[in-house]
């Protein structure tokens, strides 16, 4: 989805030209904000996921001795849990890809991730609050602190996190940085029994992000109907994102259609 978006935003944004709202904003200018929000949401999804895959790999490896280490951290990743124990919290998790790491999704990671949680990740009520030291996933160097709280299950038996990025921010090759918040609800709906397997995992993503690009654009994005995420193959299959850049106001994304609003016209776009 996202490689193919993209170019069809070129063509969208370029043909507004003559539309653009003020002066001062161009849709080339908006265009690379774009395409660094599809960035920098990328490298914090990703964290997400490994983040929740290092506490299960740790529980697993708590409680059983010749425990597996889950699917998305290659065996090369260092794990260290203090206090080593099952039931003492809270613990400390470490999860270290030192000079480099190349996974299985293709992505080489290296730095450290420090996870502290205040129970296991399934645990209703558990925090896991995660800071980074040197970390880069590929090229793009993060900071900021990630928060997730698990809020237990929904009425429809589904487990639900709230998501919290506080001072996100991604560095990137030539030292420009973008800016990234996020407060959103993420429900885990397939997968839960199969917890170091990410890949068959779904979930449904609800709330808001916004940031600044790395040329001092304002952009905020908000969902309007929830966004239904699958791991493999990486997809959004469905929902509607509402997003603000600068002076582009009101851009609708549809990815159940396949269709993105801009300056009131609709067009289609390719996943």
């Amino acid at each position: 989805m996202k490689k193919l978006l993209i170019p069809t935003l070129v063509v969208l944004f370029c043909s507004c030209d003559k539309d653009d709202p003020k002066p001062g904003t161009s849709s080339e200018d908006a265009l690379n904000a774009l395409s660094e929000y599809v960035i920098v949401n990328k490298v914090f999804q990703d964290i997400g996921n490994t983040n929740g895959d290092a506490v299960l790999s740790a529980e697993n490896s708590a409680s059983t001795p010749q425990a597996k280490m889950g699917e998305t951290l290659a065996m090369d990743t260092e794990i260290t849990i203090a206090p080593a124990d099952f039931s003492t919290f809270p613990k400390t998790i470490t999860v270290d890809f030192k000079t480099g790491v190349l996974g299985v999704d293709g992505v080489t990671r290296k730095g450290k991730i420090t996870i502290v949680s205040t129970n296991w990740y399934r645990e209703s009520g558990s925090i896991h609050t995660a800071t980074f030291t040197d970390y880069y996933h590929n090229d793009y160097k993060v900071e900021g602190t990630h928060l997730v709280t698990n809020l237990g299950e929904n009425e429809d038996g589904f487990l639900e996190y709230s998501v919290a990025i506080a001072d996100g921010k991604i560095t990137k090759q030539d030292g420009s940085v973008i800016e990234y918040q996020e407060n959103s609800t993420r429900t885990w709906i397939e997968g839960k029994d199969t917890p170091l397997n990410i890949w068959d995992d779904e979930y449904l993503l609800d709330g808001s992000q916004n940031g600044i690009s790395s040329t001092g654009l304002d952009y905020a994005l908000t969902v309007e109907e929830s966004l239904h995420f699958v791991l493999l193959p990486r997809n959004i299959e469905s929902g509607i994102l509402d997003v603000d850049i600068a002076d582009f106001k009101d851009i609708k994304i549809n990815y159940a259609n396949s269709t993105i609003t801009i300056l009131g016209q609709t067009y289609p776009f390719v996943k």
